[in-house]
């Protein structure tokens, strides 16, 4: 059975023709794909891509913190990722004193670069098939209870072998095809990683969230920090003794420019895709969830637009927080309208039809009626999740009591005193109003919790009852958190934001549990359906492995788009559009005036293309999803040409349904990056250590 599977799947795998661009592929099998990607346009081989016997691409790229892509630009160690990845850092070293957030930030030596505890850098050593050790001993009279014990169990021991082999390894085994098929993925990981430069706000999120996933993009989305190991080259915590990495491969720079129809070739770690999703499972994401954590979000970003507006200290503090909110909601918007203009839901229903059809006497018979059901059954308690994570969860007090309880005097404090540094109590307290009344709203009266109909009843609305809250909770006030005495145990317990907390949440629990058990039965039903699906190969010809965070090579080509009639998208934008969007009056488009001196000036030196402009952006056909902000974007001689930072909003529904005509990614050229760096920071010695081709 075993072995039916995997020939199965690996066959699916080989024969099978992507359509158009479309694909995440795996290193370890792009040979598969290899004489496709030739034919198109790439010069290198899939030896050249993934190798473990000598130095490959894959040794260049490197997953950022724990959901973000890099890549190495220097044997000196020194990182290219975007703006928004390193976002919280930047944040982090931002003071009023030192705001660089507002100005940038580029250290002009090594002694100048900057620690960020916690930050984290993997490199891929090595990814291996092991379906049949992980599934050695499994029968198929086992329970799913039993077969995911022994999964537990056998991945466990590969993980154990396989990071005792060096320093700085650790490893997962991860499910792909709905647990069809497993791999082991081995890293090796760097955790002294040093902050050395990046734009001010003003370029690196240039245009904010009104460009935000929008074609044409101005955005100079980049930040560089540098890898630091110990004297013998391996992963070490930061010490001052450390010095900066010498990786097994680095990127080459082009300065050739682009054009329409270059092949382009991404490497990266992208997040999560749900390809081969039922139908109803597409519409209640469009249908349902989207709509009302857009609805919940938009009064949120209101509330933190309102107060930042107002004031420089709180739009330092709610700058990483804003946008968090902001991104989603925004994806999502555009993900709903694709999925309606693609008619997503009705074109799987009607290749469930036609799978219906073809399964009858088969083990796949009655397995797309199965999982109608369980979405049906999950519905409600869905829904209830994502209002829960959506108002209760929202609240920043309400979080804080959550993340204390239990813990010691000491603890709690020091967890205040990080927590204080960013929270405006206006804006919590703002928010829980209106949150709490469009709970109210959302949920049906006969779902609603006992303990929110009561407070409803007491205060008479949710401002009143929001007023009463702020006014009582020692979360709402630091002084009152530091004022804390021996009994803080039993106050913090009794305390009106922890109350809240408690009673929401023990009534979202059962909800949650629920959805949880179902997603199982889902999950189960899906590896029968990914099976079905695969032998009902005529209507799909493309099976690569849903995204999971694990490393993957899509590639495309450089192309404009049509969003709709009578307009056509051009695939690349130039400094000239930053110009004409500039505006002084508008935060997200108040760009330094450093920069508009040297337009003025046309002081563009070397970065100019064949229209004696400074390109930005250009859009590429590549599919890719979150996760895959920061990867390298790649010519078709393996020469760096601009890192991915986002997809056009009309082709945000590409996770789940890609599609030529729309599906864009995003990425910021090479180029600018290296005017930014030479003309706004001054920081081109770093160029040095870089290699460049033409």
């Amino acid at each position: 059975m075993k072995r039916r599977l995997l020939i199965l799947i690996l066959a699916c795998a080989a024969a099978m023709q992507a359509k158009a661009d479309e694909g995440m592929w795996l290193p370890s099998l792009i040979h598969e794909r290899i004489a496709d990607m030739q034919e198109k346009g790439f010069k290198l081989s899939a030896e050249d891509i993934y190798s473990i016997n000598q130095a490959s691409l894959k040794d260049a790229v490197m997953m950022f913190g724990r959901g973000c892509s890099a890549e190495l630009l220097s044997g000196e160690g020194l990182i290219l990722t975007n703006y928004h990845c390193g976002y919280a850092q930047i944040q982090k070293h931002s003071s009023i004193e030192h705001d660089y957030l507002k100005d940038g930030f580029w250290a002009m030596s090594r002694n100048e670069e900057l620690p960020n505890p916690g930050l984290s850098v993997s490199f891929l050593e090595r990814m291996e098939d092991v379906t049949s050790i992980v599934l050695k001993g499994y029968t198929p009279a086992m329970s799913e209870q039993e077969r995911l014990e022994l999964i537990r169990n056998n991945s466990s021991q590969l993980i154990e072998i396989a990071t005792s082999a060096g320093k700085g390894l650790r490893a997962t085994v991860e499910a792909l095809y709905y647990g069809n098929q497993y791999f082991l993925f081995v890293y090796r990981e760097f955790k002294d990683v040093r902050f050395v430069g990046a734009p001010p706000t003003s370029i690196g999120k240039f245009g904010g969230e009104t460009d935000n996933w929008m074609w044409p993009r101005h955005t100079g989305d980049f930040s560089l920090f540098r890898i630091y190991a110990d004297k013998d080259n391996n992963p070490a915590e930061y010490s001052a003794d450390n010095v900066p990495y010498k990786p097994k491969k680095y990127f080459k720079i082009s300065t050739a420019g682009v054009k329409e129809g270059d092949f382009t070739f991404i490497y990266g770690f992208p997040g999560y895709t749900q390809e081969y999703i039922h139908s109803e499972g597409v519409r209640y994401i469009s249908e349902i969830s989207d709509p009302s954590k857009v609805a919940l979000r938009t009064l949120r970003m209101n509330i933190m637009n309102k107060h930042m507006s107002r004031s420089q200290t709180v739009r330092i503090q709610y700058s990483t927080k804003k946008a968090i909110v902001a991104n989603a909601w925004k994806k999502w918007q555009g993900e709903g309208g694709g999925i309606k203009k693609r008619k997503t839901v009705q074109t799987n229903q009607e290749y469930e039809k036609r799978f219906i059809q073809w399964a009858k006497g088969t083990e796949y018979e009655g397995i797309v009626e199965h999982i109608d059901s369980l979405y049906k059954q999950l519905e409600m308690s869905h829904f209830i999740v994502d209002v829960f994570s959506e108002t209760v969860q929202a609240i920043e007090i309400a979080r804080l009591s959550a993340q204390v309880s239990g813990h010691s005097l000491e603890s709690i404090q020091n967890k205040a005193q990080a927590f204080y540094k960013d929270y405006f109590q206006p804006i919590d307290r703002e928010s829980f109003a209106a949150l709490m009344e469009a709970f109210g709203q959302m949920i049906p009266s006969e779902h609603q919790p006992d303990y929110y109909k009561e407070q409803i009843a007491k205060y008479g609305n949710s401002q009143a009852w929001a007023d009463s809250l702020f006014k009582e909770s020692v979360f709402a006030d630091h002084a009152k958190m530091k004022a804390l005495g021996e009994d803080y145990h039993d106050v913090l317990l009794h305390d009106p934001a922890s109350q809240f907390y408690l009673h929401m949440q023990s009534w979202a629990l059962p909800h949650l549990n629920k959805a949880r058990a179902i997603n199982r039965e889902l999950q189960l039903a899906y590896r029968t359906y990914m099976r079905g699906q695969m032998d009902f190969a005529p209507d799909r010809t493309v099976y690569y492995p849903d995204a999971n965070l694990t490393l993957r090579v899509s590639y495309g080509h450089i192309k404009g788009y049509s969003p709709y009639d009578g307009a056509y998208y051009h695939p690349s934008s130039t400094l000239k559009g930053i110009i004409e969007k500039d505006n002084p009056e508008i935060f997200d488009y108040n760009i330094p005036q450093k920069l508009r001196d040297i337009y003025n000036n046309k002081d563009f030196g070397r970065w100019v293309d064949e229209r004696g402009e400074v390109p930005v952006c250009f859009i590429a056909t590549n599919h890719t999803t979150g996760g895959n902000s920061g990867s390298p974007v790649i010519n078709a001689e393996g020469n760096l040409i601009g890192i991915n930072f986002d997809r056009v909003w009309e082709g945000s529904m590409s996770y789940i349904d890609f599609d030529l005509d729309f599906c864009r990614n995003i990425s910021l050229d090479i180029r600018y990056i290296l005017f930014t760096i030479e003309k706004i920071g001054g920081a081109s010695y770093l160029f040095d250590e870089m290699t460049f081709v033409e």
